[in-house]
Order: C-alpha cells, then sequence, then structure tokens
C-alpha cells in the first residue's frame, strides 16, 4: 500500500467527489471510478470479474490513490490506456505504469506528448481485450488529433454498452475545441461514431465529471450544432 488509501463505496450513482472513489457491479465486469488531481479528472478501473484482468482509463492524478485502488481493486493490472495527449489525463502515468510494470497504449496522433512511449498504437475499429472484456476503440477527432474512446458491451455489460469517452463527451456536450472548424469535426465525429452507432441505453463515462447516457444528450444534438460548442 502506498498510504494515500481512499475507499470505495458500491453505492454506485455516476457521480464521485473529489478523492473519492465508487463501484459499478456490472455481470461480469466491475468499474471503479475515481476522482483525481485538481482538475476533478475521472480514473477508471474496470476489471474483468472472472479472470481478475484490469484496464486503467486515464492515469490522471495522483499516482499514490491510483496505486492503492489498484491494490485494492486490479488483481491483475494489463492495460493503461490514455484517452488523449492533455496533461491532467497523463499526470500519474509514469509513475503508475513504473510501479505496476502494466503496458500502456494510446493513439498514435497523440503519443508524442507523453511520458512514456506506448507499447500500443490504438486506432479507429482494434479492439481492446482484457480477460473476457473486449473494448471497441473509437477516434474521435476536434477535442484533440488522437482522442479515443473505448465502448464495452457483451455478456460482461447485460448487454448495456459502457462507452468511456474521454474528454470528447459529457453531460450537456461535446468537449472543448480551440481552432476553426474543430468543434464541427468533433460533433461530427461524435454524431457519426457514437449517436449513429449506440443505443440510448448505452451510459456514458467522461473524463470529468458524472456520468450521462446517449439517450439523455441525443434530443440536444441540433442545440449544441446551432450553439456552436
Amino acid at each position: 500500500m502506498t498510504g494515500t488509501h481512499i475507499s470505495v463505496t458500491d453505492e454506485y450513482t455516476g457521480h464521485v467527489n473529489p478523492g473519492t472513489a465508487a463501484r459499478r457491479n456490472l455481470p461480469g465486469a466491475t468499474i471503479v471510478k475515481a476522482s483525481v488531481g485538481q482538475m476533478d479528472n475521472n480514473a477508471y478501473l474496470v476489471t474483468c470479474s472472472r479472470t481478475g484482468e484490469t484496464l486503467l482509463i486515464d492515469a490522471a492524478n495522483d499516482a499514490n490513490v491510483l496505486l492503492d485502488l489498484v491494490a485494492d481493486c486490479a488483481p491483475k493490472l494489463s492495460l493503461i490506456v490514455t484517452t488523449h495527449q492533455h496533461p491532467d489525463h497523463w499526470f500519474a502515468l509514469e509513475e503508475v505504469a513504473g510501479k505496476t510494470g502494466a503496458p500502456t497504449a494510446a493513439h498514435q496522433l497523440d503519443a508524442e506528448p507523453l511520458p512514456v512511449r506506448p507499447d500500443r498504437l490504438l486506432a479507429d475499429g482494434d479492439t481492446v481485450e482484457v480477460g473476457d472484456l473486449v473494448f471497441d476503440v473509437v477516434h474521435l477527432q476536434g477535442h484533440t488529433e488522437g482522442s479515443v474512446a473505448l465502448a464495452l458491451g457483451g455478456d460482461a455489460t447485460g448487454g448495456v454498452v459502457q462507452l468511456f469517452t474521454g474528454d470528447c463527451l459529457f453531460p450537456g456536450g461535446v468537449g472543448k475545441t480551440w481552432r476553426d472548424g474543430d468543434f464541427e469535426r468533433l460533433l461530427g465525429d461524435v454524431s457519426a461514431k457514437v449517436f449513429d452507432v449506440y443505443p440510448d441505453s448505452t451510459v456514458v463515462y467522461p473524463g470529468h465529471g458524472d456520468d450521462t447516457t446517449v439517450g439523455a444528450e441525443r434530443p440536444h444534438l441540433d442545440e449544441w450544432r446551432e450553439r456552436g460548442w
């Protein structure tokens, strides 16, 4: 243990206060969501119930907290995926990867700024297998060039897709963009690769803040397009 222990509640609501964590129990998987760092980043540990193999999505910050969560909740940390290149999503990556020995993965277009060279480069349409869990890689451009979302479905989730969107989709809109045309690219990708593909029941786990669902956000797509952010 690292001495920075936080408890994990099984009363999962989709909201976690800073410095806390909660566990969602699915038929064949568990998802531990933790809020770390000054920017209220979400880090997710997704564990295959049968094998104990675990995926960490964004070693965002507070390495000691994440290492404790791994020790408590991840029998085998098999891979760390970084959703995109912004530093608030990888402040703890080097330390967590170094101390656990877990390999890392990211999209090639966002790999260069990362503090460790990814062991695996992800591309749109790839799959990531962690025990019995199979995640589909969805490449979304506009927030950064190499942002990825991960979609987990199948028997382990009871048929309800669990979609980890990084900073590309939040309750109330898509992620922040900076250059002319990037908002349109991001909204276009999110529309075509998320809303046109996944059903309303899909649970959305963003890089910051509360969970939502595709169904809760779908009615607002035109509103987002009109407001331009």
